[in-house]
């Protein structure tokens, strides 16, 4: 028998106070938080509440006006804005992924959907054609995708198509790291819920962490494990999410879960 403890897991991200400000207007405000490895993270709020604000600082888009963004790179936690510039965009590459609301943003309309899976890996480092094209074909099959649309355009593809190969796109270099921003909004109910199973199968089956912004409460309950409901740019609340939405206790939380009760 084994009787040797093993190590805690080390933060993957840790945040530490981190506020933007635009002029005398907080997007978010003295906002803390830790991420662990493979634990999906909520944030809900309504429009304006200041989560697309935090996300865009956490994601390295937007730098903060104070506090610090820290990430484990390998070598223990790194400020992802004190590092060099090339340094942080060669992170964003490879260790991240980015999941963009309106999937247009995350693709390249362009180029076809295998180039835009093969452009992660190659940034990865493979330089394989034929294994790149090979594990190109097998995204887009986990993606429901025909794969004998390879070759097809984006611009071809419906809009629940374009955000399925938005994933793939960011997933399938297996980042450590995913960043959403309302990955179903914008989408007809049907859609919506096929992509939320996917995502969630894809996402637990490779055991990545996530951040997913939202403000549907249902998404957040399907996707993710911990929630933090933010107002007015500060965290409000936070905690596991069915603690959070069984039993809020801020009053602004209580009114989110009541609304969606009354609907």
């Amino acid at each position: 028998m084994n009787n040797q403890l093993s190590a805690p897991e080390k933060e993957l991200l840790r945040v530490e106070d981190v506020t933007r400000l635009y002029g005398e207007r907080a997007g978010c405000l003295d906002v803390s938080l830790s991420l662990w490895p493979g634990e999906i993270l909520g944030i809900v709020g309504e429009s304006g509440s200041g989560k697309s604000t935090l996300l865009r600082c956490l994601a390295g888009i937007d730098p903060p006006t104070r506090g610090h963004i820290m990430f484990d790179s390998g070598k223990g936690l790194l400020d992802i804005y004190a590092v060099a510039e090339p340094d942080r965009r060669n992170m964003m590459r490879t260790a991240w992924g980015i999941v963009h609301q309106n999937p247009r943003d995350g693709l390249r309309m362009a180029i076809s959907a295998g180039g835009n899976l093969a452009e992660r890996l190659i940034d990865r480092g493979d330089r394989h054609y034929g294994r790149i094209r090979e594990v190109a074909r097998d995204w887009l099959q986990r993606v429901e995708i025909d794969p004998a649309r390879m070759d097809d355009k984006p611009r071809a593809f419906s809009g629940g198509m374009q955000q399925r190969l938005q994933i793939a796109r960011v997933l399938i270099s297996e980042p450590r790291l995913v960043f959403m921003d309302e990955p179903t909004g914008g989408l007809d109910v049907s859609v919506q819920a096929r992509l939320l199973d996917l995502l969630r199968v894809l996402v637990r089956d490779l055991g990545i962490a996530a951040i997913i912004v939202t403000h549907d409460l249902a998404v957040a309950r399907l996707l993710t494990d911990r929630l933090l409901v933010m107002k007015e740019g500060r965290v409000v609340e936070h905690g596991l999410t069915d603690q959070v939405l069984d039993d809020p206790h801020h009053p602004y939380t209580q009114l989110l879960t009541s609304a969606v009760l009354a609907a």
